[in-house]
Parts: C-alpha cells; structure tokens; sequence
C-alpha cells in the first residue's frame, strides 16, 4: 500500500517563481537566474535547455537580459548593486522571506537578530543582510543556550528571534521555550511558513502509519531535508531525487509505504515515482489524505447513478457523434471528414468550400460550435480553413451539411483526458443548470460539474452560474462513454488558500487597510480585507456607546481598517475602526480647556452629585456642591434627567479620564447679591 501526503510538491512561493520564469521564456525574454532558481536539479535542466542562464553574480547579468532573483532571497547588497548599476531584474523572493527581511530591518541598531536556521543557506545570508545590529544563527537549542551565554544576550535590552521558513518546526518549538524561560522580553516572530509547517505535520503524522517513507526532492533543498529528519524518527527514510533512484531500494519487505516531496519538487517527478513503485497500486489502491481525492472517489462511484440525468444531459449527442467519427476517420474515399474555406457568414449559417467537393458546404448556426456564441463572427471569420464532418449530403439541393462542432468535440477530448492526467486547470463557461449540477463546456466538451463541487452554498440557486466563466479540473473521466466530471470547488479553494498566504506575508499591525464588512454579530462586524477576514470588535467600533454595530456600519460597506492584532497561530486578525481623531478625548484636549463653558445634557443622579454629557462620548460630574451656592440636599431635588444645564469645565484628569464641572460658578454669589443691593439702598 502506498499512502501520499496531502501536502507534496510546489509551495505557493515556489510555484509562483518557477511560473514566473516561464512566462518570460514563453513571451521570447532572454531570462538569466541569480543562482538556480529552485533546489531541483531536474527543473533547473529543463530551464536552461530552455535558454535560461545561471549566474553567480548580478554583475555577470548579460546585456539584454533580465535577471530573476530566486525564491530564498538575496543579501541587501546585491539588490543595491542591481539598482545602482540599472540591472533590469524580476524579484521572485517567496513573500514569506521578504516579511522577515522587513521585520529584521525595522529594527533599532541595537537591537540583537537572533536567527534559527543554517548560516549558510542563502535565505539565512540575505536575512542577516538587512540586520542593522548584531546576528547570531543556531541550528537548535544547544546552540541557542551557547549564544545566549557567551555572548551574555540575556542582559542584552533588545534582542527578537526570527526563523528560517523552512526550520524544523519541532526544533523551533524546542528553541523557543528555552528563550521564553531565559529571555522573557525577547521578541519572538514565528516566520517557518506555512506550508513548511503543514509538510512537516504531515510527514510525521504519515511516517507513523508507514513502515517506510519516501521522500522526494533535492538533496540540497532545506525543506526536503527537514522532511527527511522528521520522516527518519519514526520509520525507514529514503530521501531520492528522481524515479531512477528507486532501482536501488528494495520495498518489497515493507506492507506500508508513505510518500512525501519537497517544496520544490514537480508535481511530474512525484508522478513518475508512484508510477514505478507499482502501477497496479497506483491505480488500484494508492491512498492519500487529499480531500481532492477523495471527491474523485466520491463522484465516480456515485456520478452513474445519482446523478445520471445530469451526466447523460453533458453527453447529448455524444453517441452520434462518436459513430460518425469511427466512420469518418476511416482512411477511405467516401471519408466524412473534410476541409472547409470559409467564404460566406449569415446570421444562421455559414458556408463553405470543400476541398475536392463540388457541392455547396452549409455549417448550420447550431453546429458551429460548442461554445456559447451570440453569432457565427465569434466562432470563424472569412478565409478561415476548417476541420470539418460531413452530416447529411442533399444531392437534390446540391448542399453538404457540415459541422465544426463535432470535430472540435472529438479534439477537445484529447484535451479532457489530457488535462486530467496533468491536473490542469481549465477554463470554461456554465452552459446550463441540470440535475444534480451544471454542466460546463471546455475544448468543445461538456463537463459536469456536481452541485457540490461547484462551490456554491447549499442555500443559494445554482443558477447564479449560468453563462459565467469559470476554472476547473477534472477530477473523473469514463473513455468508453467519454463522460466528465469536475470541480469547480477544488480550483477555488486552492486559489482562496495561495491567495491568503500570499496576503498574510503582507500583513503587520498597524498597517492600514481598505476591506468590505462581510457579516454582522452582537460583539462585532467581519470584514474582508482582499480574500481574508478579520474582526472588528464592537468596542472598536465607536467612541461612543453602541448596542448593535449596525449603527455603525452595514453589510456590503467598504471601510478603512488597522490591523490591531494578528494571530499567526490561529490565523485571526483583530481590526480597528475608530480613529484617532475622532476621540473625543482629543477633541476635548483640543476644543474644550479647562475654564471652558459650555451646555451640558444630565444623563444619571447619583447621591454625590450628577454626570452631565457636554460633547458625545464624554460624561461629566457636577458634584453636589457644584450644583448651586445653596446647599442643596440631593441631587434629584433640583435635577432631572435629560434637563439641559450650563455648566463651566473645572479640572479635567487625561489619566483617569475624568471631568469635573460647575453650574453654581456661572451663577452669582447670594452674598454679592445683597451686598449690591445695600449700596444702592445708600
């Protein structure tokens, strides 16, 4: 038995390298890479068969072509050096290392850089590049304890920790400990990605299962390293870089085999070596905690017969056409499959001449093609030269009725099967809603799509798909009925996931965002700040009291947040709403100094005396003996809530937030009453 893991091959920030480079090749860019672009020796060899140079230095960049920079990163120098003498370059560091380079170098020159990782690895000498003070590397906690006591980092004032993305997640646990216990006010940033993490969670979960462990990767790549060191604790490891390898180790002994690759490991390589370890079991009885797979099962046991409306609705026609076509491409004289030259377009129909045929060629609108069209222009244009399958000659009318549709049918299930060998995502549009799902058209085939692969809530129609463009993979084929099944679900959630990896690396608290309010609960408001969500908490919301956040903010509302706290462990962002100039707390310190007169509006009594609002957010106290020159008994004998009141701000304390206010000092003294009143008696 063979047993995958979930998490093997091409990480999001390798991935997005590797495609990088090729996208540049395929727009006929003259590409050259600052060192091997990844850790693999079969991938590094496609690429320079390709044209792609490698070079040592970015001063050897030749002219004329463009430097990328590979995924580990480079030290500091050298993208100034690039800037200065103007080296065209792509930067294709993984985000997540270009995070530690920001954390590292918004530090205080005095701050101490603490680093787990190998010194010599180039993402470790890039990330000791942007220190502005003093760095130090461990391997593990030996280490660690080592520096910290030779070099007395323990009466050192600033002092942080950062990783190497693909450090091994149980040594840095391990290593993060000791500093908690030796250095509490060590600031420690958990920077092994996360992919790294999930990798190595699952190499050990699955290497206690397996008698045995297969890795497969470069012998020189961190992270199939680590990999193998986790995988080795538990059981036999082999670490192999290609299937040919695998000629030298003797299986056969072992009931259970684990499989597991690097993060720069190509999907085909991964293929090809579960091909050679047994075809049989590949086909028959491989296992693998993909719920990828796992939906494949799912929907090819059941795709036949829950949803057999749905099904044969994808393959309308598919009979006809498979006949026709077995007749067709005999090699004959009397061959039904022809070339067409477009020479005229009508809104119904097109026509054509057909090589060694004196009749006229018709290619019926409906027959054009299989894709969704508004007119005959948006399939085929004037002088087009066509495959094309005779249906039906009229010697009376002397007409040849022809269709593109099917020929492009039978090509674009070459494409299918293709596709789902390499796991290619396609792209195609909802034609229709049936059954149990939709079906899609891609390459001129149908592909259904069942209701709950496509990504839509239970609760929602499926119609909200109909006409839209949509990316897919399929996950089932049946050749003998050339039947398809995808899922629009799995691409979506494969996307969602690089999509906020690549969004996470990005974030930092304090970092101001734009996002859209999502939902709505009693404590707070969820908004999407671009594929992730984080909360608001009511408290945030307002400076003033609020029952509901509804009386803030709706549904659908684009908001300005900061990044309050993040939860990298748990992947939680608290956001923040209100700000600083709207405290009123500010507002007073600015509008309202003490000596100030201004109304205030009573709110509560209490025995001492009674609080007065006098601008939103702020509550005063006029204490009982402020209220007036007369003693006053209670509060309530001459004060109601809601009365409207001049009063004159006495003391305010920032620390306490606190107010004290008087209405007896803008009144006039009974004292100085009487007294006026005698001298205008003399």
């Amino acid at each position: 038995m063979i047993k995958l893991a979930k998490t093997a091959g091409f990480c999001f920030g390798v991935d997005r390298a590797v495609n990088l480079v090729y996208e540049l090749i395929e727009k006929g860019e003259k590409v050259c890479t600052l060192g091997p672009i990844i850790h693999n020796t079969q991938l590094v060899s496609d690429l320079e068969s390709k044209g792609v140079k490698i070079i040592d230095s970015i001063n050897e960049c030749p002219d004329g072509y463009t430097v990328v920079i590979r995924t580990h990163g480079v030290e500091k120098s050298v993208m100034d050096d690039a800037d200065k003498n103007k080296i065209e370059y792509i930067n294709a560091t993984c985000p997540f290392v270009l995070k530690i380079h920001r954390i590292v170098s918004e530090q205080e020159d005095d701050t101490v850089t603490l680093i787990a990782g190998d010194e010599n690895h180039p993402e470790v000498m890039g990330i000791r590049s942007y220190c502005k003070g003093k760095s130090y590397v461990f391997k593990n906690q030996n280490e660690l304890e080592k520096i910290l006591d030779e070099h007395n980092l323990c009466e050192q004032k600033s002092l942080i920790c950062v990783a190497q993305t693909t450090f091994s997640l149980k040594e840095w646990k391990k290593c993060e400990k000791i500093l908690k216990k030796l250095y509490t006010n060590c600031r420690i940033y958990s920077t092994i990605c996360n992919a790294t993490a999930d990798r190595q969670e699952e190499a050990a979960s699955l290497s206690l299962e397996a008698d045995a462990m297969i890795v497969i990767g470069g012998r020189h790549s961190s992270n199939t390293c680590k990999l193998r060191d986790v995988c080795r604790t538990n059981s036999d490891t082999f670490l192999i870089e290609t299937a040919e390898e695998l000629k030298s180790i003797d299986l056969s002994s072992y009931n259970c085999v684990g499989v597991t690759a690097g993060a720069s490991t190509p999907s085909v390589i991964i293929k090809e070596v579960l091909k050679t370890m047994s075809e049989e079991i590949i086909e028959k009885e491989v296992e693998t905690t993909s719920a990828v797979t796992e939906e494949v099962v799912e929907t090819a046991d059941t795709a036949d017969q829950a949803d057999k409306a749905a099904v044969k609705a994808s393959a309308d026609g598919e009979a006809t056409f498979e006949e026709m076509l077995e007749e067709s491409f005999r090699e004959d004289e009397n061959s039904k499959v022809v070339k067409g030259t477009v020479v005229n377009i009508t809104p119904t129909e097109v026509f054509v001449d057909v090589d060694g045929r004196k009749q006229t060629g018709v290619i019926a609108f409906d027959d054009l093609s299989s894709e969704p069209i508004a007119k005959p222009e948006d399939a085929v244009s004037i002088g087009d030269v066509l495959d094309l399958v005779i249906m039906k000659t009229d010697d009376s009318e002397g007409v040849l009725k022809l269709s593109k549709k099917l020929v492009d049918q039978f090509k674009g299930w070459e494409d299918i099967v293709a596709a789902k060998e390499s796991e290619e995502v396609l792209e195609g549009t909802v034609i229709s809603v049936v059954k149990g799902g939709v079906i899609v058209v891609a390459k001129g085939s149908r592909v259904f799509v069942p209701a709950s692969l496509t990504g839509v809530p239970r609760n929602q129609e499926l119609d909200v798909l109909k006409g839209s463009t949509v990316r897919f993979r399929i996950i089932d084929i049946n050749p003998g009925r050339r039947r398809a099944v995808g899922s629009i679900k799995v691409v979506a959630n494969e996307e969602k996931k690089a999509q906020q990896e690549a969004l996470w690396a990005t974030l930092e608290e304090g970092k101001v965002l734009t996002g859209t309010v999502k939902s709505l609960t009693s404590y707070g408001a969820f908004v999407d700040i671009g594929g992730m969500d984080g909360m608001i908490h009511i408290s945030e919301l307002s400076w003033n009291r609020i029952k509901h956040p509804s009386e803030v903010v709706n549904v659908g509302d684009t908001v300005e947040v900061t990044i309050k706290k993040l939860d990298e462990e748990n992947k939680k962002i608290s956001l923040g709403f209100k700000k600083l100039e709207d405290n009123p707390w500010e507002i007073l310190k600015r509008d309202y100094p003490v000596g100030t007169d201004c109304k205030g509006k009573i709110v509560s009594i209490a025995a001492f005396g009674a609080f007065a609002n006098i601008i939103p957010g702020i509550d005063g106290l006029i204490h009982i003996s402020q209220i007036s020159w007369e003693r006053v008994k209670t509060p309530a004998d001459v004060l109601n809530v809601g009365d409207e009141v001049d009063v004159r701000i006495i003391d305010i304390d920032f620390d306490k937030k606190r107010v004290s206010l008087s209405m007896k000092e803008l009144a006039e003294k009974p004292e100085e009453t009487i007294d006026a009143l005698s001298d205008d008696a003399e």
